[in-house]
């Protein structure tokens, strides 16, 4: 197991929003399947110590989930004779990954709580244990989602902002899902940890001009201007590894790997939270938990709408 930074020892509850988002309550499963969090906190972490990288693509899913028409699991549906799902859409295809510990996920869940435990919130759940896991914050995850019986390939291709997104752009896409400039910045710190391919970043490192050269040529060796496509290079080349504030750094030192990170720091709001989270990681964790918390409650289907999936990849 990841060893803990010392803010990891403080639990961001949230209360305020527990009142606001009432549709969802961190005691949702109290008593229909109390031991859910145990359980997920046991595969992911079992998953992140075989390999590092899942923890990111298991934050990223439940991301890539939420933005396209709420979090509500369509991510997970495979594709049917009646809807292309998600799984195919540009920013997803040959990029997200850890639908296998999901999976995993689920049929632990299933066999302590059968048809209780939707494939959302085991996202929600997830993402905030492999945060957890690898030295960032803790927070009281809102639980209560259902998951919907259909997906869109359309609505992915459209709802989720690409790496050569400008800030303007960002702030629109980000304002749309009722996520403030401040949570844009605080959420983009998920690219603490993680890897991208080098065909996200190709553009950036051969025609941006506000970019280290030194970075630049470095990666330009790995991410040659044709070809190898999926070279990997780490998000955060100073601590890929651990959750932590050294994300917000780089940018500042023009070594952001996406040119949607680098943009950050090109308008004077965001750069202010950026260097507001260099100078107080304390800050920076905090407004990260406030902010996940809100993703997570954007579009829930929440009562007697969607299902629980007893299968992730597929609708009952």
């Amino acid at each position: 197991m990841a060893s803990y930074h010392p803010f990891n020892l403080v639990i961001v509850f949230l209360c305020l929003f527990e009142v606001s988002l009432a549709q969802l309550s961190t005691s949702f499963y109290s008593t229909s399947c109390p031991q859910v969090a145990s359980i997920v906190k046991k595969v992911v972490d079992d998953a992140i110590e075989k390999e590092t990288r899942m923890g990111a693509s298991l934050l990223r899913l439940h991301f890539h989930d939420c933005f396209v028409n709420g979090c509500d699991g369509s991510i997970l549906l495979d594709d049917t004779p009646n809807f292309t799902g998600e799984k195919s859409a540009i920013p997803n295809l040959n990029s997200l990954r850890g639908y296998d510990v999901v999976d995993n996920i689920k049929a632990a869940v299933e066999k302590a709580c059968p048809g209780v435990v939707s494939c959302a919130d085991i996202l929600a759940l997830a993402a905030h244990e492999s945060v957890v896991e690898l030295g960032g914050p803790s927070w009281g995850v809102l639980l209560g989602r259902r998951d919907s019986k259909t997906a869109s390939q359309n609505a992915a291709n459209s709802n989720i902002p690409p790496p050569t997104s400008s800030l303007s752009n960002l702030i629109s896409n980000f304002s749309s899902k009722g996520l403030s400039a401040k949570d844009l910045v605080a959420l983009s710190g998920s690219h603490s940890i993680g890897l991208a391919r080098c065909t996200v970043f190709r553009n950036r490192i051969y025609n941006d001009t506000n970019i280290d050269s030194t970075f630049a040529g470095n990666l330009q060796k790995k991410c040659p201007a044709l070809g190898r496509n999926h070279t990997l290079s780490r998000l955060d080349a100073a601590s890929p590894n651990r959750f932590d504030n050294c994300y917000y750094r780089n940018l500042l030192n023009q070594k952001g790997l996406l040119h949607s990170d680098q943009e950050l720091v090109s308008g004077t709001a965001t750069a202010t939270f950026v260097k507001k989270y260099v100078s107080d990681p304390s800050d920076f964790f905090q407004d990260f938990a406030t902010a996940m918390v809100k993703m997570g409650n954007i579009g829930p289907l929440t009562g007697k709408s969607g299902e629980v999936r007893k299968n992730c990849r597929k609708a009952n």
